[in-house]
């Protein structure tokens, strides 16, 4: 008798949206297509209850009578903007898109808005992220790998917007299916300056120094800049390996990873510091493949020296680290040689990875510095430390060497108003700079609008007389032509304003040179042209070596199945969207980094 009464219950329309439909219908009259809405049936226990055009009846009866089911009715809605949310929430986080599955977040989730319908993993991995992609699309290079053995390589771009603040947004990140030859990432680079509309001629790249990296420069015959951070890597680490200074770090290596690997030398060590009163830092231990962590064990040693000192020599400690000893006064004055030594390296490592102020045009002058300092001599320096700076000049020295090198950062110094004059350049080398500044302008100035001839306007002088196609004027128009007819040339207009603006003051080293532009912007307009174009390439690639940190958090166990598109559109996303105090999305509108 039920079935067949469940059997005529028709499920109330769509249109009805409160909750409690959920739990009834309206009954078909003799089983025909008519309905008697004068009526609802309960489909838990088929009673029939009065109907009056609202759900007051279907509320009472289902607390009533069904008080357990009436807490489970939930009303569900799916909005855009919940959806939407739920996207930035994966991608800005880098969660993967399972966890849209996970119990606990379900939890949460229903607990916060109990009538949203959690969409799944499958809608954001291939609607939602995907529509947030080309959306955002709409408006350095260098080679890592998954955990999943996949290899890609990310493209970043940078400019200076019209307030002279530098951007820089992802562009792409192509998994490399081949090896890392020369070849593909030239094809790599290639792609994405099509797919963006980027003329590879206009285009400048920055990379490492590995091998492949400028053959795919030269093969490519791309504009090439090589990153200085990692030029500064490979001068220190030259000096790292000299045997003296490699002896020394082994013996702070070996005492840094003691107190790392003992509990019980680690509590001793913090109670030393509390006492000699020293600041409660952790002991650091160098890693191979960044020449600063060398120097920063050197340093926070040095800092900890007494507390180390102390904490060996401690009952408890020597119990536990037979074999350990401290360093003697020759190798603690050694390391202070050392650290002394290497501080220039650090202090430009870490100039050069600031991203909110130009870095190309302070390479020459920090290329320049260590090299002038050598020729300069080593008087009244210890051995070691003649050892050291000879080692990191001979590896810079045969850094930047050639002419397109060169006039790419001379250039760009020029056009920093830190370091316009150039005092680390002899007279000749500055001259050609000028010189080669006149041609790139010239070379810039092809793709612009002619300019308008000056004119020379006098309000309060008398009108000036039509000029008259005379015989006289034939004959020695050219010889006796006023200067103030002849339009100035573009490169003219460049030098004058090129030498005005190498005549006002330097800006202080401790000023930011976007903000002095935007100033001057319309002093030096054709100068300042030139310095939107060179001032927004990096001189490093570190930064988008941060890109591959948060790419390889992309890319962790849990989302080691993901498609090489899934991994550019979420790195894409979350490099170049954020979110404001208000929560709503933005999106932003360039020379590439490789």
């Amino acid at each position: 008798m039920e079935n067949a009464v469940e059997k005529n219950i028709q499920p109330a329309p769509s249109s009805f949206k409160a909750y409690v439909w959920a739990h009834f219908g309206f009954y078909n009259i003799d089983g025909k297509k008519e309905i008697d809405k004068t009526h609802v049936i309960c489909k838990l226990c088929k009673a029939k209850i009065k109907y009056f055009g609202n759900t007051t009846n279907l509320r009472t009866h289902m607390a009533r009578h069904h008080p357990e089911d009436a807490n489970k009715v939930q009303p569900k809605v799916e909005t855009f903007q919940e959806t939407n949310a739920l996207s930035c929430f994966i991608f800005k986080d880098l969660c993967p898109y399972s966890v849209v599955e996970n119990e606990g977040f379900r939890y949460m989730l229903k607990t916060v808005e109990p009538r949203y319908a959690i969409p799944s993993r499958q809608l954001f991995a291939e609607k939602a992220i995907p529509l947030l992609y080309e959306e955002t699309k709409k408006k350095p290079c260098d080679a890592w790998t998954s955990r999943a053995v996949q290899s890609y390589v990310t493209f970043t771009a940078h400019y200076i917007t019209d307030n002279w603040e530098l951007e820089s947004r992802v562009l792409q990140t192509t998994a490399i299916n081949e090896s890392h030859t020369a070849a593909h990432i030239k094809e790599n680079i290639q792609s994405v300056a099509q797919e963006w509309q980027l003329t590879t001629t206009d285009l400048v790249i920055v990379t490492d120094n590995a091998a492949n990296m400028l053959a795919a420069a030269q093969l490519g015959n791309f504009q090439h800049v090589k990153c200085f951070a990692h030029t500064i890597n490979l001068a220190a680490q030259r000096a790292l390996k000299l045997p003296s200074v490699s002896r020394l770090l082994g013996k702070i290596r070996r005492i840094t990873g003691f107190f790392h690997c003992s509990a019980t030398a680690n509590h001793v060590l913090k109670q030393k510091q509390k006492l000699l009163e020293l600041a409660p830092h952790k002991l650091t231990t160098d890693v191979a493949t960044r020449w600063n962590s060398a120097f920063d064990m050197i340093d926070r040693f040095l800092e900890q020296q007494p507390a180390i000192c102390a904490a060996l020599l401690s009952a408890e400690v020597r119990k536990c680290g037979a074999g350990i000893c401290t360093l003697d006064e020759t190798d603690v004055a050694n390391a202070e040689e050392v650290a002394a030594a290497l501080k220039p390296l650090k202090e430009a490592t870490n100039i050069m990875s600031e991203e909110a102020t130009p870095t190309l045009s302070v390479i020459a002058p920090l290329h320049a510095q260590p090299l002038h300092e050598t020729k300069a001599g080593f008087c009244g320096e210890t051995a070691l430390v003649r050892e050291i700076k000879q080692a990191i000049h001979e590896d810079l020295a045969k850094r930047y060497t050639s002419v397109t090198d060169k006039n790419m950062l001379h250039i760009s110094s020029s056009l920093d108003p830190r370091f316009k004059t150039l005092p680390f350049l002899s007279q000749d080398e500055q001259r050609l700079v000028d010189c080669v500044f006149i041609f790139f302008y010239g070379a810039l100035m092809q793709n612009e609008e002619p300019d308008i001839p000056n004119e020379v306007l006098d309000d309060e002088g008398p009108p000036v007389p039509k000029k008259r196609n005379t015989s006289l004027l034939n004959l020695l128009g050219k010889t006796f032509t006023n200067a103030r007819d002849v339009p100035k040339s573009a490169g003219t207009r460049a030098e004058e304003e090129m030498k005005k603006y190498l005549e006002t003051p330097s800006l202080s080293l401790s000023e930011d040179p976007l903000t002095w532009w935007r100033s001057q912007e319309t002093v030096f307009p054709l100068v300042a042209k030139l310095a939107k174009c060179y001032l927004c390439i990096p001189g490093t690639s570190v930064a988008a070596e941060r890109v591959f940190s948060t790419a390889g958090d992309i890319v962790t166990a849990q989302r080691s199945m993901l498609t090489p598109e899934h991994v550019d559109q979420l790195l894409f996303l979350q490099k170049n969207m954020y979110i404001p105090a208000d929560g709503t999305m933005c999106t932003s509108s360039f020379y590439l980094s490789v």
